[in-house]
């Protein structure tokens, strides 16, 4: 845990023109323009800084202000969401972290679901105590989205619908197909309902599983949305599918060209 030191008037003046012309991170590029150097002195300046306590690295090139208040360098992400913009845009919050925004669910996850048109190696890292986990997509698949502002900055999150996409899509991205279904129980009880567009979403994204689970969903909890129900039996694909990837299923739903688990033909 690195102590905060003092800076020298030049340095004070420095780091405080860094910051008012930075939104929540600051890196060697911002720092460059704000200071009038070159990339490497200003890379430098800035390490300098963090090593004195008055910034905190994320990762090479990025830093977040340590808050005055701090008596250490060692701080929690104040907002994890900007830093996930700044290191994996373009990009989006999606899945149980954008339905937690909604009010979709009322469970906690510490996890970050960011959905990336990057290729990260390391799928779930930490990143100054926070848990990420990242999903990778096409360009084109990013649509269905809202800018919203997190203190100076826009940060884009899934909007109701694309998220129950996502997660009907990749139930992992809900925790699973339990929770999954928790939440779009939610999501067709409220007023963010609108399933002609995320039949529409659906047909975009191309993912022929997302028909078979919506239908087979809403055939048992909705029934009467049977419009929807007869539009995911007229996309139906070929093959077979799994209500979630991650369980065992033993059963195959013809009907909805899918394997779920015995007991959720018994619920």
């Amino acid at each position: 845990m690195e102590p905060l030191k003092g800076l020298g008037k030049a340095d004070r003046e420095r780091l405080s023109a860094v910051l008012r012309a930075t939104k929540g991170t600051v890196s060697v590029a911002q720092a460059a323009e704000v200071l009038r150097l070159p990339t490497s002195p200003a890379a430098k300046i800035l390490a300098r800084w963090a090593k004195a306590g008055w910034l905190s690295r994320v990762r090479r090139g990025l830093y977040v202000p340590v808050p005055l208040e701090s008596r250490t360098s060692d701080v929690p992400l104040e907002d994890a969401w900007v830093i996930a913009a700044q290191l994996y845009g373009p990009c989006y919050i999606g899945g149980w972290s954008a339905a937690e925004y909604w009010d979709l669910t009322e469970q906690i996850f510490r996890t970050v679901v960011v959905v990336t048109v990057q290729r990260p190696r390391d799928r779930n890292p930490t990143i100054k105590q926070t848990d990420f986990l990242l999903r990778s997509v096409q360009e084109k698949a990013l649509f269905g989205l809202k800018s919203v502002w997190r203190g100076q900055v826009k940060v884009d999150v899934s909007d109701p619908t694309r998220t129950m996409l996502d997660m009907l899509s990749d139930p992992q991205l809900g925790g699973g197909i339990r929770s999954t279904v928790d939440m779009l129980k939610n999501y067709l009880k409220s007023e963010k309902k609108d399933l002609a567009l995320l039949l529409e979403y659906a047909s975009r994204l191309g993912n022929g599983a997302v028909f078979k689970r919506l239908g087979f969903l809403l055939e048992k909890f909705s029934p009467a949305d049977q419009d929807a129900i007869s539009q995911c039996r007229e996309r139906l694909t070929t093959g077979n599918a799994k209500l979630d990837p991650a369980l065992e299923t033993d059963k195959l739903v013809t009907r909805w060209r899918l394997w779920v688990p015995q007991r959720w033909l018994e619920e």
